[in-house]
Formats: structure tokens, C-alpha cells, sequence
């Protein structure tokens, strides 16, 4: 008992800790994004989207290429899937919740207001690049023939995606102004505001690296107390993989968009995780597609078709109904359902 209530004391401060660095990087972020004369598309959906990713980005290459125990594939591959599944439903779905909260108290609208081309931009991306992911995990599904080399050139397409990606979104005109930023923490701590130049850029870089520090050793403590408690009673580490680790090291993405749509910020909040997902889709992606034999399991390719129909419902929100209210993305995380139903149906077996 006394080990166990240890253990929730790590989950509650492990998840304090990455509240409060949450806080700090949206906080620096912001100041960053502005600085360097960003718009707030490619603030949130680069700055904001990288820097969050990655805790997630790193579980799958320490299984890939560090765990010994012949699961470390089979690991990798859910948790590189389990990522932006994970952003498609849960995380837009708890943004849709924080959304209605504050309609509820007259904080905001119900609609999000959005830079034009934007979301269509990155759900366009994720889509095409995760289908090209999907399809090669069918491939990988036959023996008759190596994928090998398909996966390889996959996982090529997939990283100059990104790259043109990056281009475009950086492409957009600065929008951002200080005088819309909070003062920075760090500024406040010190009782003085970021001025112009060097020592200003590094007040602002110090402070986004610390949270992201925070970031990862808060989501780092939270996912070993998981995973200790999920052995202790008896989950499979592959359902540990596609399930309950992504929904920990996606925390960073879902309290910084909650933050963001309560100041009606949703052009940073929105494109802090379909950036995200963007990125989910290309950079873990191919580290699978090159260095895993990216033959998925049925429930994987589950995941992927949740992934792309949820965030298919939302481009068609975007751009046929010309609105997203906070019904549509509680809409799409309603399929997060959905997969936990098939999951106890089907349940999986570690190989």
C-alpha cells in the first residue's frame, strides 16, 4: 500500500510539473514566435508543435533501438502510431470541453477563429502524409515479397514533406505583436522585460528551454509510474505502447492548446496539435518505416483509419462548412471510443 500511494504522489507532482512547464513554454513561446517575426501559424504549428513533441518522439527511439527484450519493434511502431492518434481524438476532444467550459462562462465564442488556410494546410498535410504510412503497413501485412525498399522511399517522401511543409508555413506574414504577449515569467522574476537584442533572445530561450525540460522530466516520471502500475496489474506493454503512454506524453500538446483556447488564441491552440500531428506523421514515422520492419498489427491500421477519418471530419468542417465549432472536435474525439471498444474486443498479445 505504501508503495502504492507513493506512486500517486509521482503521478500528481509528475503532472504538476507539467502544468506549470506548460504554462512557462506557452508563455515563451509566444515571445519567441515574435522575435524571430514569426505569424501565429507557424508559432503554433512548428515552435509550439516540435518542442512539444518531444516526449513522444523519444519513447519510440528508445524502444526501437535500445530495448532488448524482442518487443522493442512492436512497442516502437504503437507508440509512433499511438501519437497522433492520440491528437486526432482525445487531444481534440479535450480541447473541444475546454472550449464549451468557457462558452459556458462567457469567456469565448463556440466557434474557433482561424487564419485562413491554416488548419486546411495541416490537416491536408497529415492526412496525405499518414496515408502513405497506412499504406505501407498494408504492404507490410503479405510475405510474398520485401518492403524493404518501399518503406525507404516512403520514409524519404515523408521527410521532404516536412521539409516543404515548413517552407510554406513560414511563408506566412508575421501577425504577432509583444504588446498581445503576457509579460514573460522569466521577465517578471528578474524585474525586467526582454529587451531587444541578444540578452533579450536569451531570456526568451532560456526560458522555453527550461520548460521544456520540465516538459519532458515531468512526462518522463508520469510514464514510468504508468508503466509500473500497469505491470503490476497485468497490462500488455504493447497496449502499454498504443495506449496509456501517448495519452501521458501528449499532456504538453492538450494543456497548451486548454491554455490557448481560453485566451482565444486558437490559431496557436489548433495548430499546436494538428502541427503536431504533422510532424508525428513524418519524423517518428520514418525512423519507423526505415529502422523497424513495419509490418503493423490489425489494430495498428485501426488506429490510423481513427486518425485520418477524425481528422478528415474536421478539413471538412474547415473547409466545406467554413466553420469549427467545439461540437466538431468533441465530435472527432468521439472516436477515441471507439478504438477502446475494439481494443477490449481484440485484445492484443505481445509477440
Amino acid at each position: 500500500m505504501a508503495v502504492e500511494a507513493i506512486g500517486v504522489l509521482v503521478l500528481i507532482a509528475s503532472l504538476i510539473v507539467i502544468l506549470i512547464s506548460c504554462e512557462i513554454f506557452v508563455n515563451g513561446i509566444e515571445w519567441l514566435g515574435c522575435r524571430l517575426g514569426l505569424a501565429e501559424t507557424a508559432t503554433g504549428s512548428i515552435l509550439a508543435a516540435i518542442g512539444t513533441a518531444m516526449p513522444e518522439t523519444i519513447i519510440p527511439i528508445i524502444a526501437i533501438f535500445f530495448m532488448s527484450n524482442g518487443a522493442g519493434e512492436e512497442i516502437g511502431e504503437g507508440a509512433i502510431l499511438g501519437a497522433p492518434f492520440m491528437l486526432g481524438t482525445l487531444a481534440m476532444f479535450i480541447g473541444g470541453v475546454s472550449i464549451w467550459l468557457a462558452c459556458r462562462r462567457g469567456k469565448r465564442g463556440k466557434c474557433l477563429v482561424l487564419k485562413a488556410g491554416h488548419a486546411e494546410r495541416d490537416l491536408k498535410f497529415f492526412m496525405s502524409m499518414y496515408l502513405i504510412a497506412l499504406l505501407t503497413g498494408l504492404l507490410g501485412l503479405q510475405d510474398s515479397f520485401d518492403t524493404k525498399y518501399i518503406n525507404w522511399c516512403a520514409a524519404a517522401v515523408l521527410l521532404l514533406a516536412y521539409v516543404l511543409y515548413l517552407q510554406r508555413t513560414l511563408r506566412d506574414e508575421a501577425d504577432m505583436s509583444e504588446s498581445s504577449c503576457p509579460t514573460l515569467y522569466l521577465g517578471r522574476a528578474v524585474r525586467k522585460a526582454p529587451p531587444k537584442g541578444i540578452v533579450g533572445m536569451s531570456m526568451i530561450l532560456f526560458q522555453v528551454t527550461a520548460a521544456l525540460v520540465g516538459i519532458i522530466i515531468g512526462a518522463k516520471f508520469f510514464v514510468d509510474e504508468v508503466d509500473a502500475i500497469s505491470e503490476s496489474i497485468g497490462i500488455s506493454p504493447i497496449i502499454l505502447a498504443f495506449l496509456i503512454a501517448p495519452i501521458a506524453t501528449e499532456l504538453p500538446e492538450k494543456f497548451n492548446s486548454v491554455i490557448w483556447y481560453w485566451r482565444e488564441k486558437d490559431t496557436l491552440a489548433l495548430g499546436n496539435i494538428t502541427g503536431a500531428m504533422v510532424f508525428q506523421s513524418s519524423i517518428p514515422v520514418s525512423i519507423g518505416l526505415l529502422f523497424t520492419k513495419w509490418s503493423l498489427e490489425p489494430i495498428n491500421i485501426a488506429s490510423m483509419v481513427i486518425a485520418l477519418t477524425a481528422a478528415g471530419w474536421i478539413l471538412y468542417s474547415v473547409t466545406v462548412k467554413k466553420r469549427v465549432e467545439y461540437k466538431t472536435l468533441i465530435a472527432s474525439g468521439s472516436l477515441y471510443i471507439l478504438y477502446i471498444i475494439l481494443l477490449l474486443m481484440f485484445p492484443i498479445h505481445s509477440s
